[in-house]
């Protein structure tokens, strides 16, 4: 049987029959505009609905970060510059559904020219440009097909609307031929439980209803299995996600060696079943699309919410993580050439301090009131210098866990020193693989750089669980790859002391640790660490942990 390959981001194996995407809508030619009022006012028609539709998905979504997306696309298609592009197309003699798309391509481009997070957000305004285009055509949404039995989805990408309504009960995989491992397909598939695939060459060319199967870790698509080679794919995932669902307790190897396994959050809502604690609360939700910061009031209550459920166990907080490439309106910061290397994250202390000051007394004053175990970090760390800044503004403030995460290269060649005035380092490897290898997340075609299994990233982690088992402090992982069962067997064996990730991949990492002994893990990273290749990485890995 042919096998296609592509970038496992969603650990998991499913089969069935390949469905698609139902096809965005077509711009028919452009008539002759008579009435350009009647255009204005079927614009306002179609934002509204499709506002209206996203906000109801948003408000059904069991995920709070899927809500997050698709409340942001609602601000999108309401924003006051969206409709003034609009007018100004329909005044030049464009039909309500060509202004529409042309106001939209101007925002692609300024989007795609700022880069980073808004370069991310390109696949959210072209799916905002097919369903304001439909609405106007009065044509179905695009979307996922609904044909009565489970299938794997095959598509080019995903927007956050597509993958905020999917079941994984119907759509037992995804396989895409763009996107990354920090993509949002990849980032909710693992949110939803869901084999999922990116970047797989070849996959546009699968025909509807061919079986396949995907192995969300591997990456692989095997094309053309037979029903009975399906079923005893789908019987061997059920086995195992019922192994791993009667499964609890703190994570550890075979031989009792702890390792805990935090879970990401955004909000309270993001809290699901029983963790053993936070690796990464992500405090910027409360900022972002914000005309006025929030204040320390409310940010005590959002932060008291999280750790009012979860007494007794540990919270790592991060400041906010923004900057010009999260653009906060309240900051009036300047554009930058380049927004993914400029002023985000810690480095907005420097030109507002007020911000961490106000965040930093809000989380103290709700840890006080709680009895949870609250550590703070800082994001965007690069020098020594500034982790010392950072711890000593916490202890300020009666905040004694003061730690950074570890996502610019520099910082992580200086692991050492920077835990001779920090309590704890976590490192985000998300970002640590875009910096280390000047490879743009969003960037598809760079995607396999940012593979976690790249043998220069394994040796940067390895470097600072070096130095925080020399310094006796903890260092976790709380980037995506901590969510890949094999990859977590590599990280425990450097002497990675905390893994955090989305709630549902919990359970599949806890089974995989509790294979293998500490001994064992450090022979699979000792093998990771001398491949040179991902490929051969991974490929090693699994042979030595079989």
């Amino acid at each position: 049987m042919p096998e296609l390959s592509g970038i496992g981001v969603s650990p998991g194996r499913a089969a069935g029959p390949v469905l698609r995407l139902a096809p965005p809508p077509s711009l028919p030619p452009p008539p002759a505009v008579v009435d350009a009022e009647a255009e204005r006012a079927a614009v306002r028609a179609a934002v509204a609905a499709v506002a209206a539709e996203l906000t109801r998905r948003a408000d059904a979504a069991a995920e709070a970060a899927v809500a997050e997306v698709l409340r942001a696309q609602v601000l999108m298609a309401t924003d006051e510059m969206l409709a003034d592009a609009a007018d100004a197309a329909i005044e030049a003699g464009a039909a309500a559904p060509h202004a529409l798309a042309a106001a939209l391509a101007e925002h692609r481009a300024a989007f795609e020219a700022a880069g980073g997070y808004l370069a991310e957000r390109v696949a959210d305004l072209d799916d905002l440009r097919d369903r304001l285009v439909a609405a106007c055509l009065g044509l179905p949404m695009p979307g996922i097909p609904s044909p009565g039995h489970p299938f794997i989805l095959v598509a080019r990408d995903l927007a956050p609307a597509d993958t905020a309504g999917l079941d994984p009960a119907v759509v037992l995989g995804l396989v895409t031929a763009e996107g990354g491992p920090t993509s949002h397909t990849a980032i909710l598939a693992r949110m939803l439980g869901i084999p999922a695939v990116v970047r797989c060459v070849g996959a546009a060319g699968i025909a509807d209803l061919t079986v396949v199967s995907v192995d969300g870790a591997s990456g692989a698509v095997t094309v053309g299995l037979s029903p009975e080679e399906a079923a005893a794919v789908n019987a061997e995932a059920v086995a195992r996600r019922d192994r791993q669902s009667a499964s609890s307790g703190p994570g550890r190897t075979a031989d009792g060696h702890p390792v805990a396994l935090l879970a990401n959050i955004g909000s309270a809502r993001d809290l699901t079943g029983e963790v053993e604690g936070v690796g990464l609360f992500r405090t910027e939700l409360l900022y972002l699309d914000r005309a006025d910061p929030p204040s320390e009031q409310e940010q005590v209550a959002a932060y008291a919410a999280v750790f009012a459920a979860l007494p007794g166990k540990k919270v790592v907080v991060r400041t906010l993580d923004a900057g010009a490439d999260k653009p906060l309106p309240f900051l009036r910061m300047a554009d930058e050439p380049n927004p993914a290397l400029g002023v985000r994250g810690l480095r907005i202390a420097r030109r507002s301090p007020e911000v961490l000051s106000t965040q930093l007394a809000a989380v103290a004053t709700a840890a006080a009131a709680n009895t949870a175990d609250v550590w703070v970090m800082a994001p965007m760390v690069a020098t020594a210098a500034e982790a010392a800044e950072f711890a000593a503004a916490c202890r300020a403030h009666g905040l004694p866990s003061a730690g950074v995460m570890i996502e610019v290269p520099a910082a992580a060649l200086r692991a050492q020193a920077i835990l001779r005035d920090v309590d704890f380092l976590s490192l985000g490897t998300n970002d640590l693989s875009q910096y280390t290898f000047a490879a743009d997340r969003m960037a598809g075609d760079l995607a396999e750089l940012l593979d976690p299994w790249q043998p220069a990233l394994i040796a940067l982690i390895a470097a600072c669980a070096a130095a925080g088992l020399e310094a006796g402090k903890p260092v976790g992982v709380c980037g995506e790859s901590a969510a890949d069962p094999d990859f977590a067997l590599v990280l425990t064996g450097l002497g990675i002391s905390s893994l955090s990730m989305a709630p549902r991949s919990i359970p599949a990492v806890r089974e995989s640790l509790a294979a293998h002994t500490l001994q064992e893990c450090r022979q699979i990273a000792k093998a990771a660490l001398a491949a040179d290749t991902p490929q051969a990485a991974r490929s090693v890995v699994r042979r030595v942990s079989a």
